[in-house]
């Protein structure tokens, strides 16, 4: 919003004056409006001063520069240069000085907070909607040319194999820049899922890779074409319709191979442990 002071004095340029003072601003600087003129009175009765209203159009630029100098000022960074360059709706403010990594954070998450703060604090004036961009040095253009290099070698790789690829989660910025290179590349699409903030872009292959047909194998649930049976021509077992029933082993009985020995009897499974011991 405007800033602006409403001021009185004995006449108009008195008021005036008075808030240039209060907005520290000079005439050139501010626009005024007057609300009443000064009034004598009969005999000192009824007089009344000069009433004015001074105001200062801020530009959405200048309110989101000012609301970023506040951040600045309260982490100690007084030092550091901001440059606006203002365009049709927008405007791009760029950061310059020493130890601006703080300002950048990881993978320029700080930078995205800043921008998206500054852009709340320009767009409460009235108006269209303004964009605003917060840069760091040329942060930005290295970043893109790093995503750029990342959605043209994924799309490659996407494109041979057939299989989609998920990337990191990424600020709406970041995607926006995945998109628009995937977008003029053959073969591949791209699309984002997930909820913010951690909404991930998709690589797709338009022509992916067919899985190849697979015969289900048991034989017990007709998954094969043709029985154990039909093996007719396998060592005789053709005869065999199915599973043969196996017959059981004989029972190993050890046999009498020491010349002068007494043979081993063969216990019988069905006397009990332990039997009736006879005594002379």
């Amino acid at each position: 919003m405007n800033r602006e002071v409403i001021a009185t004095g004995k006449t108009v340029d008195e008021a005036l004056e008075k808030a240039y003072e209060q907005l520290g601003v000079s005439r050139e600087e501010a626009q005024f409006e007057i609300i009443d003129l000064p009034k004598k009175g009969f005999l000192g009765l009824g007089a009344s001063p000069a009433k004015v209203r001074v105001y200062v159009e801020q530009s959405k630029a200048q309110c989101a520069v000012e609301y970023l100098q506040s951040i600045f000022h309260g982490m100690g960074l007084d030092q550091v240069q901001i440059d606006v360059e203002e365009s049709e709706n927008c405007a791009k403010i760029t950061l310059n000085g020493e130890g601006l990594g703080v300002l950048i954070g990881r993978r320029g998450e700080t930078l995205d907070a800043l921008q998206y703060l500054a852009g709340l604090a320009a767009n409460r004036l009235e108006g269209e909607y303004y964009r605003i961009v917060v840069d760091s040095g040329n942060y930005r253009e290295k970043r893109e040319k790093t995503l750029e290099k990342l959605a043209k070698k994924l799309s490659g790789q996407v494109a041979r194999t057939g299989r989609s690829v998920t990337l990191e989660p990424m600020n709406p910025y970041e995607r926006r820049v995945i998109h628009a290179t995937i977008q003029g590349m053959e073969g591949v699409t791209s699309s984002s899922i997930g909820e913010e903030p951690s909404r991930r872009v998709v690589i797709s292959s338009t022509n992916p890779v067919k899985k190849p047909y697979r015969r289900e194998e048991g034989s017990e649930h007709g998954g094969r074409g043709r029985s154990r049976g039909g093996r007719g021509g396998r060592g005789g077992r053709g005869g065999r319709g199915g599973y043969e029933k196996r017959q059981p082993k004989e029972k190993y009985v050890p046999q009498d191979v020491t010349p002068n020995r007494t043979k081993v009897e063969v216990e019988d499974d069905n006397k009990p442990l332990y039997s009736k011991i006879e005594i002379d």
